[in-house]
Formats: C-alpha cells, sequence, structure tokens
C-alpha cells in the first residue's frame, strides 16, 4: 500500500475524466473522494450532474456528492468549509482525501480562501440589481470583463447572484474580485497541503466528449429527471435549474424544438464552459499537468501520478 500524508485534487474541464481517474487513484492509496462541483453536491440531479452510482463507485467513499436539496443555495466559501471537514474526517481514519471536481473558483477558495473583507452595501447592490433588470446581464458582464477579466470567465451572464456581488465587491472596495483573492490569500496562507493534478486534452477529443456524454445523458433519462424537479419543487426558483443543460431543458420544454435541437443546444453551452473552465485553471498554481488522450491506460496514468507524487514527496 502507497503511503502518502497529503490531499490530492484531480482537476480539469468537464468530460475530462476526473471521477475515473480519482477512483482509480483511490483504490492504490487508500483514498477516500470528495466532490468538488457546485452542481453534484444536489440530490435529485444525478444525470445532469454525472453523479456515479455506487457500482460505479468500485467502493470507494464518496463525500458531498448529492447530499443538498435543490432549493438550498450554498456559497464557495460554505463549500470550502464542508471539504476541510471532510478531508480532517478522512485523514482521521489515515486514508487519503482527493479532492474531484472542475469548479475553479471553489478550488481556489480551497487554496486560497474566500475574500471576507467586504461587507454588503445594500444600496450599491439594489442598484446593480436594478441595471441587471433594466440594461440586461450583458451590459454587467461586459463591465466586469473590463474590471476583472479573469474572474469573469467563471460567471455565467444569467448567474445574476455572483454577476451582481462581483461587481458589488468592486464598487465597495475599489478592487476587483480577483485583486481580493490575492489580498487575502497573502495575510491568511493556508495550512492545508494539497497536490493538485490537472488533466489536459486535445481541444478536438475534448469536444468530442462532451458530445458524446451529452447525447448518453439525454439517453439516460435527462429529460425525465429534469420534469420531476420541476414536480418536486413547484413554485421555487431553484438555482441548480439555472445550470448548464438543465436551462436548456427547461426552455425546450415550453418549445417545438426537436430532440436533436436540444442536444446540440447543451453540446454548445458545454463546450463554451469547457472553455472556460480551461482558461480559469491556467491561472491557477498546478502541481502536476497530465497529458490524456482516449488511448490513455487508466491505470498507467494512475501509476504515473502516484510516481509523480511520492518523488515530489521525497
Amino acid at each position: 500500500m502507497t503511503s502518502i500524508k497529503t490531499s490530492l485534487a484531480i482537476i480539469g474541464p468537464t468530460a475530462s475524466g476526473k471521477s475515473r481517474l480519482a477512483i482509480e487513484i483511490a483504490k492504490k492509496i487508500k483514498g477516500e473522494i470528495i466532490g468538488l462541483d457546485s452542481r453534484q453536491i444536489y440530490k435529485d440531479m444525478s444525470i445532469g450532474t454525472a453523479q456515479l452510482n455506487k457500482e460505479e463507485e468500485e467502493g470507494i467513499p464518496h463525500h458531498l456528492i448529492g447530499i443538498k436539496s435543490p432549493a438550498e443555495r450554498i456559497s464557495a466559501g460554505a463549500y470550502a468549509n464542508l471539504v476541510l471537514d471532510e478531508i480532517k474526517n478522512i485523514q482521521s481514519r489515515n486514508h487519503v482525501p482527493i479532492i474531484c471536481g472542475g469548479s475553479g473558483l471553489y478550488f481556489r477558495s480551497l487554496i486560497q480562501g474566500i475574500f471576507k473583507g467586504s461587507k454588503s452595501d445594500y444600496d450599491v447592490r439594489k442598484k446593480l440589481e436594478n441595471e441587471y433588470d433594466k440594461l440586461g446581464s450583458h451590459v454587467l458582464i461586459d463591465r466586469l470583463n473590463r474590471i476583472d477579466p479573469d474572474y469573469a470567465i467563471s460567471v455565467h451572464p444569467n448567474n445574476k447572484k455572483r454577476l451582481i456581488r462581483a461587481l458589488e465587491i468592486y464598487e465597495i472596495t475599489g478592487k476587483s474580485p480577483t485583486e481580493n483573492f490575492k489580498q487575502q490569500s497573502k495575510k491568511n496562507k493556508s495550512k492545508l497541503k494539497i497536490l493538485s493534478i490537472y488533466l489536459e486534452w486535445e481541444r478536438k477529443i475534448l469536444n468530442d466528449r462532451i458530445k458524446n456524454r451529452t447525447r448518453m445523458m439525454l439517453k439516460a433519462g435527462w429529460i425525465d429527471e429534469v420534469e420531476k424537479l420541476i414536480r418536486k419543487y413547484p413554485n421555487k426558483n431553484l438555482q441548480p435549474l439555472d445550470s448548464i443543460g438543465y436551462r436548456e431543458i427547461v426552455l425546450w420544454l415550453n418549445s417545438n424544438r426537436t430532440l436533436d435541437d436540444l442536444e446540440k443546444m447543451i453540446y454548445i453551452k458545454t463546450r463554451q464552459f469547457s472553455v472556460r473552465q480551461i482558461k480559469w485553471f491556467k491561472k491557477e498554481s498546478i502541481d502536476f499537468t497530465i497529458k490524456m488522450n482516449n488511448n490513455s491506460s487508466i491505470d498507467k496514468v494512475s501509476n504515473n501520478i502516484i510516481e509523480k507524487i511520492m518523488l515530489s514527496l521525497s
């Protein structure tokens, strides 16, 4: 049994094979997996968020997946605290925590901490909300792009709360969210040791994987999953339903468009999202970048990663 006294993070864009690789590594180093995904934490959304079933987990304990109601909201800071608690629990069992996911903001909040120095300002927030409603999200996202292009990569124009919060921080502090992140990181250097492994794919191959996975999810009953969510949580503005794929299905249910149209819409949005993920992770400090392809043997890749980790710790 390989002995590793640190936490690992398997990160990368959507459809990059993170979950499968994390399981293979966990089997070899006595690991347990912690989800790092802003949507996988929700229950009743297993298909559209690519949650593994018990058989696919291969007996490896998984944490922070399918545990929250979609009616609940969770911030990146709160998520980071949940991850830290799970890390402590796993290490108390002398197992290796393996954080796995594609949320760049959640990864950063775990490594650097969430900016806490700014106070909320009701008047500023109300003004921004009015601008969002009257002028449209594109006006505010353009503004954020000018102020903080790095952070804007992670903010979808339809995520009203997060977009407004980013601009609110800037108006209150005079500094961009990224500048505030860096400032807090210097003040609060985390004692948490995490070795990060980023999975890199050629653009065309990753796009093909996204297209195939989209088709498989729809065949697995993604549309039924969305309809059940709408019935189970009537009259609720579910933030998770504004996620990629879910949002397109809701719109599709109220249209006359074909299933092929839906599949294409989800593929395009997911592909665009993967580009934003890749740009985000390029800004992060990554310990190991692993070049992947469809011929990659998961067994060999996992052995290679474990070897790199052991060498770095020796």
